[in-house]
């Protein structure tokens, strides 16, 4: 996140709205909140079904608080499984 916006965030209240409203939207398995590169970072793990859905994840966290945006898609255990399975096909 950018530190001015931020902070500005900070201060105006809207930060806490935007990090609440967030959790309720993506409803996530684990939010982490620490610092990056000397920046404010949130991670949030959650279940993505379609790319689709990035604008929505990430529009209000760009025009909020001039952040930077960045997806790792990830598989669970039963995702790992199948995904070899269909390499042995």
């Amino acid at each position: 996140m950018n530190t001015q916006s931020a902070n500005e965030a900070i201060r105006n209240g809207s930060m806490a709205q935007l990090v609440q409203q967030t959790m309720e939207k993506l409803k996530p398995e684990a939010a982490y909140f620490t610092t990056v590169g000397g920046r404010r970072t949130a991670l949030f793990v959650f279940d993505m079904a379609e790319s689709s859905q990035m604008p929505a994840v990430a529009e209000e966290f760009f025009l909020e608080l001039d952040a930077d945006v960045s997806y790792q898609p990830v598989m669970d255990f039963e995702d790992l499984r199948r995904g070899m399975a269909a390499l042995q096909r």
